[in-house]
Formats: C-alpha cells, sequence, structure tokens
C-alpha cells in the first residue's frame, strides 16, 4: 500500500462487500525519463523506478495527501501516450493552481461550471465556491491530461459518516479556516464577540469545530 489506512478489516458490513482501495492507475508515456521529471516537478512523491525484467521498467509517483498512485514505464500497457485522463480534488482551487504555476506547469485559467463541454464553462472559481464546482486543469508531455476539481463537502454518502480524516496537514489547515469561519457566524448569530483565542469565553469551542469538520466531510447537515 502507498499509504497508512485505518479501517476496519476485511468486509464493509453495511454494504456486504469486501473493501476494495483504489491503489494505482497506469498511464501510458512516450518518454519515461521525460514524464518522470514532469512528475517531480509536480512535487509527486517517487516512491519506485524499477527494472526488475528487460523491457519492463515501472516508476510510481503518488501526490501529496493521495492514498492512491499513478505508475508509467516501459512494457506495461498498450494504450497510446496521452490517452489518459485522470481527477484530482483539492480543498482550496485558488492555492493548489497558484502552486502548480509556480512550479512552472503550464495549467489552463480556473473555471467554474460543468467540466463538460467546455463551451458551457465560466471563467473563474465558482462565485460562493460551492463544493465540486471549480475548476483547472494541466497535462504532461504525452497530453495525458489532469482534471483538478475543488471539493470541500462531500455529497451525503460518499464518506463514512462516522469516520473523519485527513489526508495531508493542508487540507486539515483549509478545513479549520472554513470552521473558523463557520464559527465566527455562529457567534454572531447567538449575539456574542467571536473570541477565539479567550477560551473562557467558549469552553465548547473544541466540541463545535469537530462537530463542524466531521459534518462538513460527510456531506451532513453543519452544525448551527
Amino acid at each position: 500500500m502507498s499509504a497508512t489506512e485505518v479501517h476496519s478489516p476485511g468486509r464493509d458490513t453495511a454494504a456486504g462487500t469486501v473493501d476494495m482501495h483504489f491503489e494505482v492507475d497506469i498511464i501510458p508515456v512516450s518518454d519515461v525519463d521525460g514524464a518522470k521529471e514532469f512528475y517531480q516537478r509536480l512535487g509527486w512523491r517517487l516512491d519506485a523506478d524499477d527494472a526488475p525484467l528487460d523491457g519492463l521498467r515501472i516508476v510510481q509517483f503518488t501526490p501529496p495527501g493521495s492514498a492512491a498512485s499513478v505508475t508509467f514505464g516501459t512494457g506495461l500497457t498498450t494504450a497510446a501516450p496521452g490517452a489518459a485522463e485522470g481527477g484530482l480534488i483539492v480543498s482550496d482551487i485558488q492555492a493548489a493552481h497558484a502552486d502548480l504555476i509556480g512550479r512552472g506547469i503550464d495549467a489552463s485559467q480556473i473555471w467554474h461550471g460543468p467540466p463538460f463541454p467546455a463551451e458551457a464553462r465560466q471563467p473563474g472559481p465558482d462565485p460562493q465556491r460551492t463544493s465540486y464546482g471549480s475548476f483547472f486543469s494541466f497535462t504532461d508531455p504525452d497530453g495525458n491530461t489532469w482534471l483538478v476539481q475543488e471539493v470541500t463537502t462531500r455529497l451525503p454518502g460518499r464518506v463514512d459518516a462516522e469516520a473523519t480524516a485527513f489526508s495531508s496537514t493542508a487540507d486539515l489547515a483549509s478545513a479549520l479556516r472554513r470552521a473558523e469561519a463557520a464559527h465566527a457566524e455562529h457567534h454572531k448569530r447567538a449575539g456574542r464577540p467571536h473570541l477565539l483565542h479567550h477560551s473562557g469565553q467558549d469552553d465548547n469551542w473544541p466540541a463545535w469545530y469537530a462537530a463542524y469538520l466531521a459534518a462538513e466531510q460527510a456531506g451532513t447537515d453543519l452544525p448551527a
């Protein structure tokens, strides 16, 4: 496994099926070393570059915070280079876009609206920053396409409501900033000042934050 996971072993009792965790996607490339340099420039973690047999080379990268990896090399697939399309989820579309531009990646402009067809796209991030509503894309040197989408609140049923996890410290920090903003609005509705750093004014703020983070991730009702 490319990431440490904590889950109930063996069987998903709710669905009655054996747990299956998406692990690796193979993408076709024409120049393995060129692709390796590109994905290193993205800041993705290099997990392996092995050639166990003649005519076989396996290069694996994992995006930051991801439990799934991408693999490319020689002798792995008959698909045409550039034929792959993949999706990446981020919690802050503008920060992710700025990071890639800063790394010299030729990313598209951010847009909102449906990702397809292209004619339906509207410039800029979603005005309300609606979860699932903002996108940009980029391609690797062979033309394999990555669609980047901002997701802050999952649709109901997409994640286990009893399990809350964050794949990176950046995702957790972004969620905490949203929780802080929501907590400030909560205090305004209650007619109290928002004094985050004076815990005596709100001894229950850790529980409120925890409830907000769990509900936002599970797509259930947020605390009032």
